[in-house]
């Protein structure tokens, strides 16, 4: 198999990314030979990328956050050592209030790699976002940038004499698509659209690249796959698993799938039937999300301009037992006014599981009388959630005048 490489873009066709975290240092690394002019407070990294590449490139970032001033992200795209030759990387400063109206500031962006094998490149954007460091509930934090994996392949794979959609992820953002031996999974997945509706779904259509699978009752794996992930082997195996049923199709003019469930102020719901006359909003979410979080303030704004006219959202926290207090407290601190359920289960949260939810933020916008999704959830985030929910509600007002 051979798939075309997806420099860029991949986050999206797949609806989510696994954020890796990269210590700072005000340490230099001895491996960079310059650096830009006017720097007042850098700080340093080493990207752990291109293991099985090509020896002896390293790819470094620096970021310079002079107080009072706006922070500047600089990497190192081409792992020569130097700071100054590499097109700029996009790092955009985001305000965030906090529950007593304290302003932090949050970037988001990413840059191009060159990523080095021993016979060919692969241009790979990294995403990467960094929450202030000043912020004490992110303490945590406060020397860490988050990346993630933007790049992948994609095309198509035959797999039992049938053509299937597929995309090959680095998830763990190593730049090496053999993956690792790891209990917890390699960090790379062979992505096929077993189902064909033109989304590759965690489950049952994201194969670890070091586990077999089954497609159509029979079991494969992966063989010869190369570093850069340029060419791999699909083969039959010896062993033999289980085939993994698809999830539901929740894409747009889809039914959603219907459930029951109790909020955490005590209230039965029965979604979609509680929310006739309305266009409504299922959001999975936790406190421990940064993406998630960073998402609350449009959404409230959102919430409270439309909500009298037709809007509503369901929240499904994902947080972990014991949290009930926490998910409480995040709520009304940020003005999230609307109902909330949780169960403690964290990632095994019952309606997550029935949905086949396996990353956040994600949400389904429905119409509370025909149960149809109306916008695809990449539309129900940042910019786009506004003219998504006023679209759907003008849409929703019309049908009902006729």
């Amino acid at each position: 198999v051979q798939l075309t490489p997806l420099p860029k873009g991949a986050s999206v066709k797949i609806g989510g990314y696994r954020p890796q975290r990269l210590v700072l240092s005000a340490d230099q690394p001895a491996t960079i030979t310059k650096l830009p002019q006017g720097l007042k407070a850098p700080a340093f990294g080493i990207l752990p990328i291109g293991a099985g590449g090509k020896p002896g490139v390293t790819y470094h970032i620096g970021v310079d956050e002079p107080e009072g001033a706006a922070a500047s992200l600089y990497i190192d795209s081409n792992g020569n050592g130097d700071l100054t030759d590499d097109e700029p990387a996009d790092w955009k400063p985001r305000k965030n209030k906090d529950a007593e109206g304290k302003e932090w500031t949050q970037y988001n962006g990413g840059a191009m790699l060159e990523i080095k094998y021993a016979d060919t490149k692969l241009p790979a954007h990294l995403g990467m976002y960094r929450f202030d460091k000043t912020d004490p509930s992110r303490a945590a934090l406060k020397d860490v940038v988050l990346y993630y994996c933007d790049y992948a392949y994609q095309g198509e794979v035959t797999i039992g004499g049938k053509a299937y959609k597929a995309m090959l992820t680095d998830d763990a953002a190593s730049g090496d698509f053999r993956g690792t031996d790891n209990e917890k999974g390699s960090g790379v997945q062979l992505r096929i659209d077993v189902n064909g509706n033109g989304t590759f779904d965690r489950k049952g259509e994201s194969f670890d690249v070091r586990q077999p699978f089954n497609i159509g009752g029979t079991t494969y794996e992966i063989a010869d796959m190369a570093a850069s992930g340029a060419s791999f082997r699909v083969v039959k195996s010896a062993k033999t698993v289980e085939a993994i049923p698809t999830p539901p199709d929740h894409g747009v003019g889809k039914k959603i799938t219907a459930f029951k469930a109790t909020t955490t102020d005590g209230k039965a719901i029965d979604f979609p039937a509680s929310y006739k006359g309305k266009v409504v909003m299922v959001d999975f979410w936790a406190t421990w999300c940064g993406p998630c979080m960073g998402e609350v303030p449009n959404l409230v704004k959102v919430y409270d301009e439309f909500h009298p006219k037709g809007f509503d959202v369901l929240g499904i926290s994902l947080d972990q037992e014991n949290a009930a207090e926490k998910v409480k407290s995040v709520t009304a601190d940020h003005g999230m006014t609307w109902p909330q359920i949780y169960d403690g289960k964290g990632w095994k949260a019952e309606i997550a599981q029935l949905y086949a939810v396996y990353s956040i933020p994600q949400a389904y916008l429905v119409d509370g009388d025909t149960g149809e999704v109306l916008v695809d959830s990449k539309e129900l985030r940042g910019e786009s959630l506004k003219p998504a929910i006023q679209k759907a509600l003008e849409k929703k007002q019309a049908s009902q005048k006729n």
